[in-house]
């Protein structure tokens, strides 16, 4: 807060314009650079929003001729980008190499450039993804592969610089990663990471990028100080991936369907399996204290109808073990006052 307060008095409210124009400050390069280094790259190029990010960068790079083979999980802000793009697209079976490796077979060799699109962490249910595996083929089959680190970033590896650092592959293996700076890093905006060729490209020639003003003073700054913390201060992260796995295991103890994370990530579901029965579980432990939202049709099956918990550092085992008993009983309530038709 207080650098960020400082970054407002110094600079103003906005740099009032594009980075390739006049909106270039310093906060920007380190900002990047921070990032380009926690992802074990080259370089970074940071968006002003999230979701443009996607958007900007994949319908960029890609074209008619081309193909995105994605999760069928995969956000909305890909499917945009790839509208965008106007290349070919097909989903394969969630995380499922075996079946990306399927089509990868059948497809690639009738396309010029092929992107696998797989997520850190999905977002519904907190499983972290197969990222060896994705790797392999992308290796295997000649395709460029995207990562979109959202829910991964700030969350898993020892010090929370995502999936790379999980697993222990070097940065260079995954041709361009993305992340948001609204999530762990309490800002606003995106990134894409890479090597330099491929961010020098996108920094003059995207659209996105080109025509859109620089990230204020207020929110690099704050991604900056933010992301500083969380490198010198990596017990945030380790009492982090405590909680999300107490949490998840609590749950699971209870009897509670969490899906197919087996925790360790920040987002932990209790699938309820019943729209009506997730909407009144959430505002009955609103009224006891619990602020958690639900996930309801047409944002997923009905029967996958969920409540979907974000787990943090500040969050003690006691308010954890509380919340895991009040979703247990209130849930048995509610499916005893609404029982499921057969």
């Amino acid at each position: 807060m207080e650098a960020t307060q400082a970054a407002v008095a110094k600079y103003g409210t906005s740099v009032s314009a594009s980075r390739v124009a006049s909106g270039e400050r310093p906060f920007h390069h380190e900002l990047e650079a921070l990032l380009a280094g926690c992802q074990d790259t080259e370089d970074s190029v940071v968006f002003t929003a999230g979701h443009a990010t996607n958007m900007a960068a994949i319908g960029h790079l890609m074209g008619k001729g081309d193909l995105v083979l994605h999760d069928e999980l995969i956000h909305d802000s890909i499917l945009q980008g790839i509208k965008l793009a106007g290349c070919a697209r097909r989903g394969f079976k969630h995380d499922d190499p075996t079946d990306l490796e399927n089509q990868l077979r059948e497809l690639r060799p009738h396309y010029e450039k092929v992107l696998i699109v797989v997520e850190g962490v999905y977002s519904m249910d907190g499983d972290i993804c197969d990222m060896p595996s994705y790797i392999r083929l992308k290796k295997k089959y000649g395709c460029l592969l995207m990562c979109d680190e959202a829910h991964s970033f700030g969350v898993v590896g020892a010090t929370g610089q995502g999936v790379r650092e999980h697993f222990g592959f070097p940065g260079t293996d995954v041709d361009i990663w993305m992340g948001t700076l609204s999530k762990s890093v309490a800002s606003c905006g995106g990134w894409i990471a890479g090597r330099a060729p491929l961010i020098r490209y996108l920094r003059y020639t995207a659209p996105g990028f080109v025509y859109s003003a620089g990230i204020t003073p207020a929110n690099g700054t704050a991604a900056l100080s933010s992301l500083s913390v969380m490198l010198k201060e990596p017990w945030r992260v380790e009492k982090l991936q405590a909680n999300a796995q107490h949490f998840h295991d609590e749950l699971v103890k209870r009897g509670i369907d969490t899906g197919p994370a087996k925790g360790g990530s920040a987002v932990v579901p209790a699938i309820t399996g019943n729209s009506l029965h997730a909407l009144l579980l959430s505002q009955r432990l609103n009224r006891a204290g619990v602020n958690v939202q639900p996930i309801v049709y047409p944002a997923v099956a009905d029967d996958a109808a969920r409540l979907r918990f974000f787990l943090s550092s500040t969050h003690s085992f006691e308010q954890l073990e509380r919340t895991a008993e009040l979703v247990a009983t209130t849930l048995a309530g509610i499916r005893e006052e609404y029982p499921i038709p057969l």
